[in-house]
């Protein structure tokens, strides 16, 4: 399977943005969408800068649906002594190398994990030179693909991102949210959510985002609805989105989880009335440089995001 765009993935997977420091990627993204709108069917409205931090809020039409993206990936911060801290819950493998940029100019660097008496691994790096305190650091891009799958570094949440950016093509009304520090804690969603509630009086959101392949959630089956993971969204509202699925034709899976979280956590934890789900294909391997897409459930997301937008 060809998948369209592909080079724009690829693009996006190497682009260096850690929770808390999305500054280069909020960049290529408000390039893209200057060097690409004037194709697209509908002008948005571009929201970024003072207010925002590193956010952007796309706003098309007369919007009655916002889709969220988180734009961070997760990483390590260069503590003492070599150690490195998690941003994020990136697994610790051996040898993964590792890419930032410092003072002096970009660093490569090697994890190591070096067992210690107590039986714990102490996580810290080799390098052909002094890293500064401090240096936020990503798994090296590493883009591989097959006919069936791609596979490669912060499929979560580039992929996720890929997606909202080819639903500006075609999308009519609605709001797109490029969100920051989904991976750490949480941060920016509030904000663009409370903007958009008291400017547009919207009160629906979608989670753009990458979810796990489990044994009730498959590669090939399509795109993953979640009914749920650590938070619930209001059924009611689960219940529409189920059913416009359905009338799709899209191929789809439910998901039903007990733990994790994404921007739609933020949103049940505010005080505004939005309603949320998760959709998003399926990915192996979570949190390595290694994570895995099939395909087809790529294409499935993009059309289900697209079908939503106009009957929701």
């Amino acid at each position: 399977m060809e998948l369209e765009h592909k080079a724009l993935l690829e693009e996006l997977v190497t682009i260096q943005g850690c929770a808390s420091d999305e500054a280069r990627i909020r960049d290529f993204i408000l390039s893209y969408i200057s060097q690409n709108s004037s194709n697209w069917k509908v002008q948005p409205t571009v929201l970024s800068g003072d207010g925002f931090q590193d956010t952007i809020i796309l706003v098309f039409g007369k919007p009655r649906t916002a889709v969220y993206a988180h734009m961070d990936t997760i990483g390590y911060s260069v503590g003492y002594s070599n150690n490195l801290i998690r941003v994020g819950g990136p697994r610790h493998i051996d040898g993964t190398p590792l890419v930032g940029h410092d003072s002096k100019g970009d660093c490569e660097v090697e994890l190591m994990l070096i067992e210690e008496e107590s039986g714990e691994n102490q996580v810290t790096f080799v390098s052909d030179r002094e890293v500064e305190r401090g240096t936020l650091l990503s798994f090296k891009p590493n883009f591989r693909e097959t006919e069936e799958y791609i596979q490669s570094p912060y499929m979560d949440n580039r992929l996720g991102v890929w997606v909202a950016l080819r639903l500006c093509e075609t999308l009519e009304n609605g709001a797109i949210v490029f969100s920051t520090y989904e991976e750490h804690g949480g941060n920016s969603v509030g904000n663009c959510a409370r903007y958009l509630y008291e400017n547009y009086n919207l009160k629906q959101a979608l989670i753009s985002d990458i979810t796990w392949v489990t044994h009730g959630v498959v590669h090939g089956g399509g795109v993953a609805v979640s009914m749920r993971d650590s938070m619930l969204p209001r059924r009611s509202y689960l219940n529409r989105i189920i059913d416009l699925t359905r009338e799709s034709g899209v191929s789809f899976q439910l998901e039903v989880e007990s733990a994790g979280g994404s921007d739609g956590s933020v949103l049940q934890k505010s005080d505004l009335p939005i309603d949320w789900c998760f959709i998003g294909a399926a990915e192996d391997n979570v949190h390595t440089p290694d994570e895995k897409v099939f395909k087809s459930d790529i294409v499935s997301m993009l059309e289900l995001y697209r079908y939503l937008m106009v009957h929701l």
